[in-house]
């Protein structure tokens, strides 16, 4: 037996069994199928057909944002690949899902990394969604940013670490926007894989010009990636 058909004798017992909506968002008044039964349908059916399913982070990003109530209310999302691997023959499939979820405390994360392994199930075994979906438990309410320009507050929302390090960053790309490189200025950027935060600190270090050149970049990649993927 390869991976593939472990996948597919696995997706052959959901779809005789399925996986029931027993969970409710008490908020929003939904049903859901919530993570602990994809486990509890899934881990007796993986092992009965020798594949295993190993997760892999790759990129993490957290956002604090404010509750209407005032508290504070974190924002996670996951970029992450699971390799579902046949006990039999080692042979090995990847699949890629992202994870989102918010939390007033410090299962953000979690709840972000159960969603992204619910949704890889789905998409893999076929397992049908319907309506809204897993942080699932919970709906939250989120305050507005304040008004004013975007900008105001970015460095200073940010630790002295970060700074130290977006200053780095900062001078390099001045360095090869005076040298008439913007492009690889824009790569530079790019390649240091900056949260939304990191990124809007970042952007408060260039002047206008500089910014402008930097966009004007960006869009000229943006449409060299367009026409190779026609």
């Amino acid at each position: 037996m390869n991976v593939y058909q472990a996948i597919n004798a696995v997706q052959k017992d959901l779809a005789a069994k399925g996986i029931g909506k027993n969970d409710t968002n008490t908020y929003d008044n939904y049903k859901f199928r919530g993570i602990d039964a994809v486990y509890n349908a899934l881990s007796p059916l993986l092992a009965k057909h020798g594949l295993c399913v190993l997760p892999r982070m790759l990129h993490r990003e957290v956002i604090e944002r404010t509750a209407k109530g005032g508290n504070a209310l974190f924002y996670v999302t996951v970029d992450a690949e699971f390799d579902f691997v046949c006990a039999e023959d080692g042979s090995k499939h990847t699949v890629k899902t992202f994870g989102e979820a918010m939390d007033r405390g410090d299962k953000a994360t979690n709840k972000a990394m159960s969603a992204a392994y619910k949704y890889a199930a789905f998409q893999a075994f076929a397992i049908p969604t319907e309506g809204d979906n897993d942080a699932d438990a919970s709906s939250h309410e989120v305050k507005s940013l304040p008004a004013g320009r975007p900008l105001d507050g970015a460095w200073e929302g940010i630790g002295e670490d970060e700074q130290a390090f977006l200053l780095k960053v900062s001078d390099r790309v001045a360095e090869l926007l005076d040298s008439g490189e913007p492009s690889l200025a824009q790569e530079h950027i790019e390649g240091q894989r900056l949260n939304s935060e990191e990124k809007m600190a970042l952007w408060t270090r260039f002047n206008s010009k500089q910014r402008s050149a930097l966009k004007k970049a960006a869009q000229e990649q943006k449409a060299k990636k367009m026409e190779r993927a026609a």
